[in-house]
C-alpha cells in the first residue's frame, strides 16, 4: 500500500501561466519494487481550517456571504485536478505535483486567495496567512510481484494535508502579472472601455477605471 504526504509547496517559474509545484512524498512500506504510478490528485481548500481577520471576512462576503452565516456557508473550494507519474522507485521518492492557478475572479477558488491577506503582521501568527489543502489521490499501480509486473490501485482513502503559505500564492502569480490582477469583461464592454480610454487618452486602464470611479462618486 502506497502512503502519501505533502512536504512544501513553491511557484513554478518556468510554466506557460500561473502555477505552483506541490512536493508529494509517496512510501511503499513493503519492500516491493514499483514499476510507476499513475495518479490522479484532487487538490480542495478547506476553508474552515483558519482564522480570518475581519478585513477578509469583508473581502469574501460574496463567497461565503455573511460571517453569522459561515457555519452553513463554509465548504470545500475545488482548487484542480491533476494527473501526473511517478517513475520507479524502492522504498520512498518525492514528485513535484503542477498545480495550475488562475486568477479569474469568478472562479470561486481564485476569489478566496485573492480576499486573503499575506502581508505580516505582529498580531498574528504564521499559520494565520496560509490555506489549508486536501490532497486526495486515486490511481493505479505497477509494482514487482513473484510472477513479474503486478498491476492495483491506489487506495480510495488516501489523502495529505498541507497549509500552502497565502505568500507562496502570491509570488505564482507575480511570476506573470506583478502587482497586477485581472476581471473578466463581456467583449461589448471591454470595446467600450477601450473608446472611453481612447477618447481621453489615458495612459493606461487603471487610469480609465478611475477616471471611471472618480465620475460615478462614493
Amino acid at each position: 500500500m502506497l502512503r502519501f504526504a505533502c512536504t512544501g509547496s513553491r511557484p513554478e517559474p518556468y510554466a506557460a501561466g500561473p502555477s505552483l509545484l506541490l512536493d508529494v512524498r509517496v512510501d511503499e512500506d513493503a519492500g516491493r519494487r514499483v514499476h510507476a504510478v499513475v495518479l490522479r490528485t484532487q487538490i480542495r481548500i478547506e476553508p474552515r481550517g483558519r482564522r480570518y481577520t475581519p478585513e477578509e471576512a469583508g473581502k469574501l462576503t460574496d463567497l461565503f456571504g455573511e460571517p453569522s452565516r459561515w457555519g452553513e456557508t463554509l465548504n470545500p473550494l475545488q482548487l484542480a485536478t491533476v494527473a501526473s507519474t511517478v517513475p520507479a522507485f524502492t522504498g520512498s521518492t518525492t514528485l513535484a505535483v503542477p498545480v495550475p492557478l488562475t486568477y479569474d475572479l469568478d472562479v470561486a477558488a481564485a476569489k478566496f486567495f485573492h480576499g486573503l491577506s499575506d502581508a505580516p503582521d505582529e498580531d498574528r501568527a504564521d499559520e494565520d496567512h496560509v490555506v489549508p489543502l486536501l490532497l486526495l489521490f486515486s490511481g493505479t499501480v505497477f509494482y514487482a510481484g513473484p510472477d513479474g509486473v503486478q498491476v492495483g490501485p491506489v487506495a480510495w482513502h488516501e489523502e495529505a494535508t498541507h497549509r500552502l503559505p497565502v505568500a507562496v500564492w502570491r509570488a505564482a502569480m507575480d511570476e506573470h502579472f506583478p502587482g497586477a490582477a485581472w476581471v473578466r469583461l463581456r467583449r461589448d464592454t471591454l470595446d467600450a472601455l477601450a473608446a472611453h480610454r481612447s477618447a481621453h487618452t489615458d495612459r493606461d486602464w487603471d487610469e480609465t477605471v478611475l477616471r471611471l470611479l472618480k465620475e460615478a462618486g462614493p
